[in-house]
């Protein structure tokens, strides 16, 4: 007899793993709470869908187990990704290390994919059903599971329903619940990829202006990290990909009750200390002898609402003579063009957030991807403990674990 196989999420991963565990003999059927599969999967990269990204490896990821990481990313890499897909049909392309569809649009994606468990007969796809109970029958040597009232049977179980990010598009934290169910910890689940908010009351007077910059986070237990890329300012805060980058870490340092200060560079091609460039600026640059305000002075430094906020901070009038004006305070303006400091308070919640860091330890599970407390079941994509950065490597991360966990859920004795 052939191997059923229940596939709980029809997201990327899920779908992924359903593919794979069809092409491997085994008869598939997938559940999917909304009333249409890859819902989340027509939002990523801004509609363009980046599938991967060629720099890839376990310091990619946050994880607490990076070698166990590093095993299946080495089993699926970013070249197996770009032969999956030619294979049902879709050409990709590398853009700048990411990798996209040659169409640049997130529905050939999903539409390559729905296309392909179409043309696999042993794939059944149930839509609008969402799973909300699980165990595993040690007598038959099966794994149950709850929608409703009606419960359904299958020898074993790929969970692949996603983590509590953007639960519109059904992810709503459910799967944690089934993983503990079976007796599963997590590590605790945070927004991650997501704004952050800070305390600082002048955020309303730069609200829009994106720049170039720099952000340091500086913590005792995980070092000095930067991030540089455009820099969003928003009326609570900041955003962008920089922030996105450190977002994650941030709320766990939160979490601990410990406060956030970061300091921005708004001018990081700029060599030298804050300190230091500000008297060299200020030799160099027009006398103050020349200028009519400290306005006029200034003019050419930053984006002008982010200067009339420097001034401001130094403690000087833009429409102040620029000549008699304290030479401290004018260093200091050039000081904080270089280290801006800012208070984080939160985050935007789950809601805004692309994805979430946490979920279940990946050394609970063996190297194919089996959990240990419940031999049958299978883990796939964001559920686990391994959240990516911005780049393609969210989704990489769903193709490679849904693949293997479609191979490995297929072989092996029934």
């Amino acid at each position: 007899m052939k191997k059923t196989i229940g596939v709980v999420g029809g997201g990327a991963a899920g779908m992924t793993a359903a593919i794979l565990a069809a092409r491997n003999g085994a008869y598939v059927t997938l559940l999917e709470g909304n009333d249409r599969v890859g819902k989340k999967l027509l939002s990523t990269g801004n509609g363009k869908c980046n599938l991967g990204n060629t720099d890839l490896g376990p310091e990619r990821y946050g994880t607490r187990s990076p070698g166990r990481l590093k095993v299946w990313l080495d089993q699926f890499d970013t070249e197996a990704t770009i032969d999956f897909f030619c294979a049902i049909g879709l050409l990709t392309k590398k853009k700048n290390g990411g990798l996209y569809p040659v169409s640049e649009q997130a529905s050939s994606v999903l539409d390559v994919l729905r296309f392909e468990m179409e043309r696999e007969e042993r794939i059944r796809v149930r839509t609008g059903c969402r799973v909300d109970r699980i165990r595993r029958d040690e007598e038959r040597n099966r794994i149950l599971l709850w929608s409703g009232s009606e419960v359904l049977s299958f020898d074993r179980v790929i969970l692949a329903c996603g983590g509590r990010a953007a639960p519109k598009t059904g992810s709503d934290g459910s799967g944690y619940r089934l993983a503990e169910m079976l007796g599963h910890s997590l590590v605790p689940v945070v927004p991650a990829l997501v704004q952050l908010k800070c305390r600082e009351d002048w955020f309303k007077s730069v609200a829009g202006v994106r720049a170039e910059a720099e952000i340091l986070l500086e913590d005792k237990e995980i070092g000095r990290i930067r991030e540089r890329g455009e820099l969003q300012l928003v009326d609570y805060g900041i955003s962008g990909i920089p922030v996105f980058q450190l977002s994650g870490r941030i709320n766990y340092i939160l979490r601990e009750k410990k406060e956030v200060t970061l300091k921005i560079d708004f001018l990081p091609d700029c060599k030298g200390r804050a300190e230091e460039f500000s008297e060299r600026l200020v030799r160099k640059r027009m006398p103050v002898e020349r200028c009519g305000t400290v306005e006029e002075y200034f003019t050419g430094v930053l984006n002008k609402k982010l200067m009339t906020l420097m001034m401001k901070l130094a403690g000087l009038r833009p429409s102040e003579p620029a000549y008699g004006a304290d030479p401290d305070k004018i260093r200091r303006v050039y000081e904080l063009c270089r280290c801006l400091e800012v208070h984080v308070t939160g985050s935007n919640s789950f809601e805004h957030a692309q994805v979430c860091a946490g979920g279940v330890p990946l050394d609970e599970l063996t190297e194919e991807l089996e959990s240990v407390k419940a031999p049958g079941v299978f883990f796939a994509g964001e559920l686990l403990d391994v959240d990516g950065r911005c780049g393609g490597y969210n989704l990489q991360w769903a193709w490679c674990s849904g693949y293997l966990a479609g191979v490995f859920a297929a072989e092996g004795e029934q």
